[in-house]
């Protein structure tokens, strides 16, 4: 008897990069800002496991002693960059390198952009599901973060990976099979990196 059921891929890996250190902010690591009563780092991992992520690695850099000493980072994978200060692209690097050779896509997001909400994520999981092996949430049509890269596309993301340019290469290297999924309804691309971004923030509710 032939079986009717079909195979579900396995999940995607959360790559959480969290390695700047903030010195345009001058509050140090971004990792470390309060939201809400919580740091930053711990609200970018609630958001991805709300979202659907079983398991989360996150990505740091500038002040990592202090910000394992302080973060309750329980269930997630901790990979130290070394070389975090040459730019973003190397965190991914390091991130994509530290996945287990099973893991069969990462989900990866900036912890300095606490508009990304757990439906954001949950979007790019399903178009996952549905087939997409490269995907970006969109704001009114405009790319921005979290990004979803199978892993046939990791060799390629990690050599273009260089300063802080992280996945755009080869997301415009690769537009034709880059799947673009609307968040704009339910979440904000923001990101913080200067005074003023932060203060709009720091003092309003998270979606």
């Amino acid at each position: 008897m032939t079986s009717s059921l079909v195979a579900v891929p396995a999940a995607p890996t959360a790559l959480l990069l969290a390695a700047g250190s903030g010195s345009r902010l001058g509050l140090g690591p971004k990792a470390l800002l309060p939201l809400q009563g919580r740091l930053l780092v711990e609200h970018a991992v609630d958001v991805l496991r709300a979202g659907g992520c079983r398991r989360v690695v996150v990505v740091l850099g500038s002040g990592a002693d202090e910000v394992r000493a302080r973060a309750d980072l329980a269930g997630c994978e901790v990979v130290r960059n070394p070389d975090w200060e040459s730019g973003m692209g190397s965190s991914l690097r390091a991130g994509l390198a530290a996945l287990a050779a099973d893991s069969p896509a990462a989900l990866v997001s900036l912890v300095d952009t606490p508009g990304v909400t757990p439906e954001a994520v949950a979007r790019l999981l399903r178009a996952y599901r549905g087939g997409a092996q490269l995907a970006a949430a969109a704001y009114g049509g405009k790319r921005a973060h979290p990004v979803l890269i199978g892993s046939r596309f990791w060799p390629e993301a990690i050599r273009g990976a260089v300063g802080d340019s992280g996945a755009r290469a080869l997301l415009a290297a690769r537009t034709a099979e880059l799947t673009l999924v609307e968040c704009g309804d339910v979440a904000r691309p923001d990101d913080i990196d200067t005074p003023e971004a932060w203060s709009r923030w720091s003092g309003r509710r998270s979606r």
